[in-house]
């Protein structure tokens, strides 16, 4: 999936937890969802990894099904 600016419609370049948008020059915050209920995911980091947690039932989620969602700052 790829993210493109609210704004401007262009595509937006990911950073970690940000989406940036190179034509306006502003930092968009992503949150991680849960792909079956679509509720907020709690973020888990140890040593390095990251892992995803729903807390609505669904358990650890896999990085690479969670869906991550612009937020404005």
């Amino acid at each position: 999936m790829e993210l493109t600016c609210p704004d401007c419609q262009q595509p937006l370049e990911r950073n970690g937890e940000t989406a940036h948008c190179a034509t306006c020059n502003t930092d968009y915050p992503l949150v991680p969802r849960c792909p079956d209920c679509h509720q907020p995911l709690q973020v888990l980091k140890a040593c390095g990894a990251v892992d995803y947690f729903c807390q609505n039932g669904h358990g650890l989620i896999s990085k690479k099904r969670v869906e991550f969602v612009l937020t404005r700052a």
